[in-house]
């Protein structure tokens, strides 16, 4: 099973490690397109700061941020399941993780990156904020940068196993499963459902869904749940308490589509 994350937009401070290296980060075939993209924000960086806040779109309360993106070479890296935070991180709750589940985690969670491209929780990294929404003047868009590398690498990562996409649409750009991946890959939402004058109504809450997202992978995680493909997943989902509208696609090589309806907002 490979689980493919948006990271948060807020990050925990890289402490006092040593720095990024970044020859040790897993998927080494992105390599490359990481140095471009490292070179490309430490240039932008270190130079006009209105311009960075600008690229980056950043307040200037972030302005901070652009000083922290200038010394990414320098900063002290850390695993990245403890410089991501937020909302979903918080509810996945990597740090408490039973030791098997931990072990499935660094093996299966997959983060993407606006700067990285994708990461296991595992591999050390700085502090940073480039999301993949950005447009680095020599680059272009990240979203559409990132589709050729990830192509040539992301297909090997996934095995022969599901693909669990909880990815947000902005990272969902970076890479699309084709083919054969594609049919054994399931997305997911939530939604929540509240009666409203006797009429069922159903929306998308931000907060909700993140959290959400969360503990449907922490559960699967506790429960040592390994599910080898999309339908396996809907009953492993079902079997430990969720609701789950699932719609098998209806051509060969597209993915499942999956619904997770919830009727409380738990923050």
């Amino acid at each position: 099973m490979l689980v493919l994350l948006p990271p948060s937009e807020g990050k925990a401070a890289g402490g006092s490690g040593a720095p990024l290296e970044p020859q040790e980060l897993s998927l080494p075939g992105l390599a490359q397109a990481r140095a471009a993209v490292l070179e490309e924000l430490l240039d932008l960086c270190t130079g006009d700061e209105l311009k960075a806040r600008e690229v980056l779109g950043l307040s200037e309360g972030l302005r901070g941020e652009v000083a922290k993106n200038a010394e990414l070479r320098s900063a002290a890296a850390r695993p990245a399941g403890e410089i991501y935070t937020g909302v979903l991180y918080d509810a996945l709750g990597l740090a408490d993780l039973p030791a098997p589940a931990r072990a499935t985690a660094e093996d299966a969670l997959l983060v993407f990156s606006g700067l990285w491209g994708a990461v296991r929780v595992t591999d050390r990294i700085p502090s940073y904020r480039c999301s993949m929404g950005v447009k680095l003047p020599g680059l272009g868009a990240l979203g559409a940068y990132w589709r050729a590398p990830m192509a040539e690498v992301l297909p090997a990562a996934a095995g022969d196993g599901l693909v669990l996409d909880l990815r947000s649409a902005a990272y969902a750009t970076a890479w699309k499963p084709k083919g054969e991946v594609a049919g054994r890959t399931a997305t997911v939402r939530v939604l929540h459902s509240q009666m409203v004058d006797g009429v069922e109504k159903r929306s998308v809450v931000s907060h909700f869904n993140k959290a959400t997202k969360g503990r449907l992978v922490r559960d699967l995680l506790v429960a040592g749940a390994v599910p080898g493909s999309p339908a396996e997943l809907v009953t492993a989902l079902r079997d430990l308490g969720y609701v789950v509208e699932a719609e098998a696609p209806a051509k060969a090589g597209r993915a499942w589509s999956l619904d997770v309806v919830v009727t409380q907002i738990h923050h």
